[in-house]
């Protein structure tokens, strides 16, 4: 039996990594610029880092590949919602409210989704205009444009802020959260958790709010995580197949495990397809995996 991973990190590409560090450390207090192995890092609270390799040209954002965006936790969402607008350097992104029109700085204060979900489809919202529901305040999740072009989103009412979660699209959200279960030993997390995955069918019935005014599609949805860091699912949105994420802005997640050989020869055993061999990387010694979607997930030994 081997130990499960742990979350290490993500790896973006930037034209300027210490102005993205800045910008970040800025935005989020209790984050810290440092090095990890010689690259630029930065250090959440709770031991997550988001590493940057420098580039002369801009990071490409498409075509989509399978990670999609990360987040924080925040302890006020709302407050941080106040503070952001007085900041000349954060571009807030708009969450639509419908396919009319019409938008918001932060889910609570669209209509609440039917049944506890995050969303409202056509005909939930046209239900929540009838019966006069109206928005709940409070927190929510909200989001701004990072350096570089990154979308971040910073949600909730919670403690203390921390790396919380990288949200992923996959072709089968069901069979993903397993592929993560059964190969790399994660933890199930939110719908389908205690659950067998199975493949489920991809509803194109979106819902609102957000962030492109066609909505989103969100079933079905599944999640994982490894430690305190989630990785959150929903559906390709698109009909192209979604593209490896190496070369990409987000060129990879990475997960740090105890004793990288026999992983190797784990994974090995079990079809799973290598993108690059162990390796020295500084200290330490890594491997390069591709994930259900060709997300790319470097194993590094700790």
């Amino acid at each position: 039996m081997l130990s499960p991973p742990s979350f290490h990190h993500l790896h973006l590409h930037s034209l300027d990594p210490e102005a993205a560090i800045g910008f970040y450390t800025r935005q989020f207090a209790g984050t810290r610029k440092g090095e990890w192995e010689g690259v630029p890092a930065l250090f959440s609270p709770n031991d997550a880092l988001i590493l940057f390799t420098k580039t002369e040209k801009p990071p490409p954002l498409l075509p989509q590949s399978a990670i999609w965006h990360f987040g924080w936790h925040v302890k006020d969402s709302r407050a941080c919602l106040e503070t952001y607008k007085s900041r000349r350097e954060v571009e807030l992104l708009p969450l639509y409210t419908s396919e009319e029109g019409g938008s918001v700085f932060i889910s609570s204060d669209a209509w609440p989704g039917a049944e506890g979900r995050l969303g409202r489809t056509r005909r939930e919202i046209a239900e929540a205009k009838a019966q006069g529901i109206r928005p709940a305040g409070g927190p929510g999740f909200a989001y701004m444009k990072g350096p570089d072009g990154a979308l971040v989103e910073y949600a909730g009412d919670h403690p203390a802020l921390r790396f919380n979660h990288v949200h992923f699209f996959e072709e089968d959200p069901g069979s993903a959260s397993d592929w993560y279960r059964r190969h790399l030993g994660a933890e199930a997390y939110g719908p389908f958790a205690g659950t067998v995955a199975v493949k489920r069918e991809r509803k194109a019935e979106p819902s609102w709010p957000a962030l492109a005014q066609q909505g989103m599609i969100r079933e079905p949805r599944a999640g994982v995580r490894f430690g305190d860091v989630a990785f959150l699912i929903y559906p390709n949105q698109g009909r192209e197949p979604l593209a490896a994420s190496r070369g990409q802005l987000q060129d990879h997640i990475a997960l740090a495990v105890e004793d990288l050989d026999a992983w190797v020869v784990k994974l090995k055993s079990e079809g799973v397809r290598f993108l690059e061999e162990p390796a020295s990387l500084g200290r330490a010694r890594a491997a390069m995996i591709a994930g259900p979607s060709r997300e790319a997930i470097e194993l590094i030994e700790v």
